[in-house]
C-alpha cells in the first residue's frame, strides 16, 4: 500500500520539474549535421531535441549519429558533413512526456533515459525533465519522510 506522501509525490504534475525550452540546446530540422556536431560538442550535451521552425519535437540527435552518417569504409569522411542534414541521421522515434502528465509516469520512464523531452498539447517543445531532477526529488521526499 502506498503512503499518502507517496502517492501526492507520484501524483504531482512535471510542470513543477522541467527545464524550460529557452534554457535547452536545440537544432532545427534542416541544419546541418556540421551545425549540429558543433552544438553537441560546445554544450557538451549527450543529445539535443530536433525542432521544427514552429517548436515541434522530431527527433533527438547524438554525436554517435552523427559521426555513424560520415563513417566510410575505410575512414571517416568529414567533408559529407556540410551536405548532410540533421533530419537525415537523427532518432525519430522519442519517447517523451506531455506537460500534463506525473512524476509516476517520469519516473517509469526515466530509468533508460537521462532526459525526456516534453511536449504540451500541439506538440510543442516546452522543455527538457531529467534524470538528475527526477533523483534529486525523490531524494528529498526520502529525506523529509524520515524526519
Amino acid at each position: 500500500m502506498i503512503s499518502t506522501n507517496t502517492r501526492a509525490l507520484l501524483e504531482t504534475p512535471i510542470s513543477d520539474f522541467i527545464i524550460s525550452s529557452e534554457k535547452v540546446a536545440h537544432v532545427q530540422i534542416g541544419n546541418s549535421a556540421e551545425h549540429a556536431l558543433l552544438v553537441l560538442t560546445k554544450t557538451g550535451y549527450s543529445s539535443v531535441p530536433v525542432l521544427d521552425i514552429k517548436y515541434r519535437l522530431h527527433g533527438l540527435l547524438s554525436s554517435k549519429m552523427i559521426t555513424e552518417s560520415i563513417l566510410g569504409l575505410e575512414r571517416i569522411e568529414y567533408d559529407k558533413l556540410a551536405n548532410i542534414k540533421v533530419d537525415d541521421c537523427m532518432d525519430s522515434d522519442v519517447t517523451y512526456l506531455k506537460i500534463t502528465d506525473t512524476f509516476q509516469k517520469a519516473l517509469d520512464l526515466v530509468i533508460n533515459h537521462a532526459f525526456l523531452c516534453v511536449v504540451d498539447e500541439e506538440g510543442t517543445f516546452v522543455g527538457i525533465l531529467t534524470r538528475r531532477v527526477i533523483l534529486k526529488q525523490l531524494k528529498k521526499y526520502i529525506y523529509q519522510v524520515e524526519d
